[in-house]
């Protein structure tokens, strides 16, 4: 086996060498972006981190489902979390990029690193207006103060590869400008490696442990994030895709001042869908909100198999005008690209979670790479417990004493929930990133009770599976009996879903429970 000294000295050789020079030169020789020392500041941590968890929460003697294993490892998922976030931020970047991922995983990592690494998301360092300035002029070749009439100095939105800056258009048009970090370029390739070198020695040091699956992601999926041109095409395609749809607003791009690096939309006013302020002056409906986004990922999911994969707050908008709800959708750099095989057997794992087969819940994560571990899978994909997939989910109300339980019960699972993102179908990834991120926007909006998205969700499933029995059916009268079972399904469907919204009225709720109780 390769002796770690050893792994570590070809490992900073290695990083010294690979585009050292070019990427200091390209970072206007900033000290920071120097292969080595990058890849020093990562291995460090890395190490640390080792250390902690070996020496305390691995060496210690207590029994792991006492309270005081579960204070002890809290503690230690807070103090690795912390060194984590240090890291991102002081390598910036592609460091910032996973930090983020990590700190979508709301139901998959433990709580203390998603509570941690989650202000990444609304709080990535940004660039000085000089960086960006030169940005500007080397991408649309003049001087920027030619083409805007003026460029707000403090960003609107700084992200972990660009920042945002409103600006105005000689003819007075207001703007959008989204300028990529003039170092992240450069810096890629090397913190790439350096990741894939540092995620080898957690596998060696960790043999439980397997995060390969987080950098062939992100090896996958950068090159795309970097490309403003590429996130210009993705907005307009899924305009184009939902633009029945009069609530959904997607800035339109100024492709005249759109380069790799620079992406120029439209500016559309709006606060951010978790600004429960704005929601409760502006007499916003959370319920609304809350069912719209469901429609629309449901849409993108299981009918279009297009989806943005970063619906974190900061790139939902909610806009109120008289008595319309408008909601903007930012940020289309990353979209998962789902073939039609995946989005029906996906609609199908979902049918037979909502119709609690447990037979065809354990069939479904098979097809999608996850044999033995099927009831692991099916919790991270729903983010509640065995216990209440089991029971329904449909009938057992969501509690914010599930949700502790079943963070809880992370740590101990830690292990087996690598195993099943390094076997899972490579389409469910950012699935799962974008499940978490819209369970947390209905956590804040207080909308999870009501099991509105469960209802969407199970809407888009029944259409997607009946219409691909209807596609591969030639007869007459089974295709008349299939779409007989389909409106049977949505019959029950509306019908349960009408007498949950009777509950959420409190008259009306007390009323029938009074009739129960004769």
């Amino acid at each position: 086996m390769l002796k770690f000294g050893t792994l570590i000295k070809y490992g900073l050789l290695g990083s010294a060498t690979v585009g050292a020079v070019a990427s200091w030169k390209a970072n206007q020789y900033d000290i920071s972006s120097i292969g080595i020392v990058r890849f020093g500041r990562a291995a460090s941590t890395v190490l640390r981190i080792a250390a902690l968890y070996k020496r305390t929460l691995y060496a210690t003697e207590l029994d792991t489902t006492g309270k005081e294993y579960e204070m002890l490892s809290s503690e230690v998922h807070r103090k690795a979390a912390e060194m984590l976030l240090e890291l991102c931020k002081a390598n910036r970047g592609v460091y910032i990029k996973v930090g983020q991922h990590i700190g979508a995983l709301d139901y998959i990592v433990p709580p203390e690193y998603v509570e941690t690494l989650k202000v990444l998301h609304s709080r990535a360092p940004c660039s000085d207006l000089r960086e960006v300035m030169k940005v500007l002029k080397e991408d649309l070749k003049r001087e920027p103060l030619d083409i805007f009439k003026s460029i707000e100095d403090d960003p609107i939105g700084t992200a972990s590869l660009a920042q945002v800056h409103k600006a105005v258009l000689r003819d007075g048009s207001r703007v959008a400008v989204k300028v990529q970090h003039p170092s992240v370029l450069g810096n890629s390739v090397v913190d790439i490696r350096t990741m894939e070198l540092l995620v080898n020695f957690v596998s060696w040091a960790f043999p439980d442990f397997k995060f390969e699956w987080l950098v062939s992601e992100t090896k996958r999926n950068l090159p795309l994030e970097l490309d403003f041109a590429n996130e210009g095409k993705n907005a307009e395609k899924v305009a184009s895709m939902f633009n029945k749809l009069t609530w959904l607003k997607i800035p339109k791009i100024h492709w005249q001042l759109t380069t790799r690096r620079v992406l120029t939309m439209e500016y559309v006013e709006g606060k951010q869908v978790n600004d429960i302020t704005y929601i409760k002056d502006s007499k916003i409906d959370p319920f609304e909100v809350s069912d719209k986004l469901s429609y629309l990922y449901a849409q993108m999911i299981f009918v279009e198999g297009f989806v943005h994969s970063d619906p974190h707050p900061g790139n939902i908008f909610l806009t109120k005008t008289g008595k319309k709800l408008r909601i903007t959708l930012l940020d289309h750099g990353l979209y998962a690209t789902l073939s039609p095989e995946f989005c029906l057997e996906y609609a199908k794992l979902w049918l037979a979670i909502l119709n609690v087969d447990m037979k065809g819940i354990k069939q479904q994560c098979e097809v999608l790479g996850v044999k033995d571990m099927y009831g692991l899978c099916a919790c991270m994909v729903t983010g509640r417990t065995w216990e209440s997939i089991q029971s329904g989910l449909e009938k057992k109300n969501y509690t914010k004493s599930e949700k502790e339980k079943f963070q809880e019960e992370i740590p101990k699972w830690l292990p087996q929930i690598t195993e099943v993102l390094g076997k899972v179908n490579r389409e469910m990834l950012l699935i799962f990133k974008s499940n978490d991120l819209l369970r947390g926007i209905e956590h804040t909006l207080g909308t999870e009770s009501r099991r509105g998205s469960l209802f969407m969700m199970w809407r888009c499933c029944i259409n997607r599976v009946y219409t691909d029995k209807l596609n591969r059916c030639s007869s007459r009268v089974k295709k008349l009996h299939i779409k007989l079972c389909r409106q049977w399904q949505f019959f029950k469907l509306n019908l349960y879903y009408g007498y949950l919204r009777i509950l959420a009225v409190p008259y009306l709720s007390s009323v029938l429970r009074l009739f129960g109780s004769y």
